[in-house]
């Protein structure tokens, strides 16, 4: 099954995010819209291969949901800032495992 549209998706959502390095509203907005995007992917590829997307679609996202979550809650600006690359790092990370597992199964 090919994969290659959803693969392009992340790929393009990834490069956007990597660079954001400091935490302001903007920045986070964006990370926001990729969290979702994300979000939208994984859906569409565990409906289309539940037993390859599916351990992506309950756990990673859980994890990407809860570090979006401590960015909200952060009370001072270095924890927040602190955070904020927490959860960067881990929407990056999940984004390049479903990319790796895309091209294995092709």
């Amino acid at each position: 099954m090919g994969y290659a549209k959803e693969r392009g998706k992340l790929e393009k959502l990834s490069g956007k995010i990597v660079g954001l390095d400091i935490y302001n509203e903007k920045n986070f907005a964006i990370l926001v819209d990729s969290h979702e995007k994300y979000s939208h992917t994984i859906r569409i590829l565990k409906n289309k291969e539940p037993e390859l997307f599916m351990d992506l679609y309950t756990n990673e996202l859980q994890q990407i949901k809860e570090s979006r979550k401590a960015v909200k809650e952060s009370e001072t600006d270095e924890a927040r800032q602190s955070t904020f690359i927490q959860y960067r790092d881990t929407l990056v990370a999940v984004m390049e495992k479903t990319i790796n597992i895309t091209k294995e199964t092709n």
